[in-house]
């Protein structure tokens, strides 16, 4: 079984999923005044995924220009949605073998780069990825809104049933 720290991390990849349902090709290379635009968001989501477990976890870049146009700070561009969302479903997807076999244990395993530290915890490198997402979910959410989307998700999904609470000490 998978640990529930990972449980929570699927379950919003799901609702990041659910929250750009609907969003044409244009509209997520839209600008709204100074917000980067939604397609921008999906690559800079994949170069977290892509940096936390892929990179440091196991030494591995598949993108290496999520790197340079992604990253934080990186400058504002308009790249593909169908570009960025295809490199975020293949970073997700080649993560999955990792994440599925990590223990409480190993997630207090120091991510490091070149063998050094970079000060953080593969758990705690997990749960700001996770908030990450849902702080991207809102902003994604008002972009719609701005762009006259109407019906969009109010609500967190199904988590009872998706991923609902566990303790990691089990039952």
């Amino acid at each position: 079984m998978i640990h529930p720290l990972v449980a929570q991390l699927y379950f919003t990849r799901n609702e990041w999923l659910r929250g750009l349902e609907g969003v044409t090709v244009t509209e997520a290379a839209k600008h709204v005044g100074p917000m980067n635009c939604i397609s921008w968001i999906v690559g800079h989501l994949a170069w977290q995924e892509q940096k936390y477990w892929l990179e440091l976890a196991q030494g591995k870049i598949l993108y290496p220009d999520l790197n340079t146009r992604f990253a934080y700070s990186s400058p504002k561009s308009t790249p593909s949605q169908t570009e960025v969302l295809n490199m975020w479903l293949e970073v997700t997807r080649l993560s999955r073998t990792f994440l599925d076999k990590l223990t409480s244990a190993d997630l207090q395993e120091e991510l490091r780069r070149h063998g050094k530290s970079v000060g953080q915890n593969l758990g705690t490198a997990m749960l700001r990825l996770t908030y990450h997402y849902w702080y991207h979910i809102g902003e994604v959410q008002a972009i719609r809104q701005m762009l006259g989307h109407h019906n969009l998700p109010e609500f967190v999904g199904e988590i009872e049933q998706q991923a609902p609470y566990r303790s990691e000490y089990g039952a």
